[in-house]
C-alpha cells in the first residue's frame, strides 16, 4: 500500500520541488528589494551668477577750439561731424559725410555685437557663458571604512554656504579618494558643456538620478543645513528594522557645475581615474558654481552588493 502511494505521488515530486524553489527565490529577492539603502550627501551653491551692468565708454572729441563734446554714436565720431548737414564745414562736407557714415556703421555694428553677446549670456557680465557639468564616480571595496568616516566628518563640519567652503569640500572629497587607491575597483566620468539653463537642468538631472538610488539620506549637509537619521527598512506594517548583512562596495559620486570648460578623461585605468579626481578636486572657488558629493552606503553595516552595482551603476568600468 505504501509503495503504491509513493509510486502515485512520485511523478509530482519534481514539479513541487521546482515550485518551492521558485517561491523561495521570489521571497528572498523581495526581501532584498525591501532592504533600505543609506546615502550621504553634501551639496550647495547655485547656477545664479551675479550680474554686472555694462556701460559704454564715454568717448569725447576735442575740436580745434578746445571744447569737448560727448560722442552720441559710441564709435568715436561726435557732434562736429553733423555740421555738414547744417551748412558748415566748407569744402570738407564730403569728408565729414564719409566719417559720419562710418560712425553710424560703427554704432550699428557695436549694437549688433552687444545684442549677440547678450543672447549668449554676456548680459550676466561674464565673457565665458558656457557652463560645464562634470561627474566622477568611484566604486571602492567596502573594506575602505576609513573613507566613509572621512566623508561623514566632512559632512558634519563643512561650510557649504560659501564659495570658499564649497571649493574646500570638493577638494577634500577628491583628496580622500586619492589617498585610498588600494580600494578602487570601478570608475566612470562624464562631462558636458552647454548654456547656463541647460547646464542647470543637466546638473539637477544627474543629482536626482543618484539620490533616487538611496532609500534614505541618512546624513546630509546642504547649504550648511546638517541633518542625520538612522538607517531603517520600511515594511508594509510601517515597522522599522535595521539591515542585517553587509555587502561588498561603496560608491562615491562627485558632481560639479563649473564655469568654462572641464573635460575629464574617459576611465580605462586607475591612472585615468587619478587624473579625473585631480582635475575636479582642483577647481577654484571662482569657477565652482554648484556641487553634490554623494556616497552610498553611509550607515554602519550597510554596503552595496555586486548585484547592486550591476543594476544601479551600469556605466562603471573596472580600473
Amino acid at each position: 500500500m505504501r509503495n503504491q502511494i509513493l509510486s502515485t505521488i512520485k511523478p509530482f515530486l519534481k514539479p513541487l520541488l521546482a515550485i518551492a524553489l521558485v517561491i523561495a527565490l521570489t521571497i528572498g529577492n523581495a526581501g532584498d528589494a525591501l532592504a533600505a539603502r543609506s546615502g550621504g550627501r553634501i551639496g550647495g551653491g547655485s547656477f545664479r551668477m551675479p550680474s554686472r551692468s555694462y556701460s559704454a565708454p564715454n568717448r569725447t572729441y576735442a575740436p580745434p577750439s578746445g571744447g569737448y563734446y560727448p560722442t552720441p554714436f559710441g564709435g568715436g565720431f561726435g557732434f562736429p561731424f553733423l555740421l555738414p548737414f547744417f551748412g558748415f564745414g566748407g569744402g570738407f562736407g564730403g569728408l565729414f559725410t564719409i566719417l559720419l557714415v562710418l560712425g553710424v556703421g560703427n554704432f550699428l555694428l557695436q549694437s549688433f555685437r552687444r545684442a549677440t553677446e547678450n543672447e549668449d549670456g554676456e548680459s550676466l557680465g561674464y565673457t565665458n557663458s558656457k557652463i560645464s557639468v562634470a561627474q566622477v564616480q568611484v566604486g571602492l571595496l567596502a573594506s575602505g571604512r576609513g573613507l566613509q568616516a572621512e566623508l561623514d566628518q566632512l559632512a558634519k563640519t563643512a561650510d557649504t554656504s560659501s564659495e570658499a567652503g564649497r571649493a574646500q569640500v570638493i577638494q577634500e572629497s577628491a583628496l580622500a579618494l586619492l589617498r585610498h587607491p588600494e580600494y578602487w575597483v570601478y570608475g566612470s566620468t562624464q562631462s558636458q558643456k552647454s548654456a547656463l539653463e541647460l547646464a542647470e537642468a543637466k546638473f539637477n538631472q544627474l543629482a536626482l538620478a543618484e539620490r533616487s538610488k538611496f532609500t534614505a539620506e541618512t546624513l546630509t549637509n546642504v547649504n550648511s543645513q546638517i541633518r542625520s537619521s538612522s538607517l531603517a527598512t520600511v515594511t508594509d506594517g510601517g515597522a522599522l528594522t535595521q539591515l542585517e548583512s553587509p555587502g561588498e562596495y561603496i560608491i562615491v559620486t562627485i558632481l560639479a557645475g563649473v564655469m568654462g570648460d572641464l573635460s575629464l578623461p574617459v576611465i580605462n585605468s586607475s591612472d585615468d581615474l587619478r587624473q579625473a579626481l585631480r582635475q575636479i578636486g582642483g577647481l577654484s572657488s571662482d569657477r565652482l558654481l554648484a556641487l553634490e558629493i554623494l556616497w552610498t552606503p553611509q550607515a554602519d553595516g550597510d554596503t552595496l552588493t555586486t548585484d547592486d552595482i550591476m543594476a544601479e551603476y551600469p556605466n562603471l568600468k573596472l580600473v
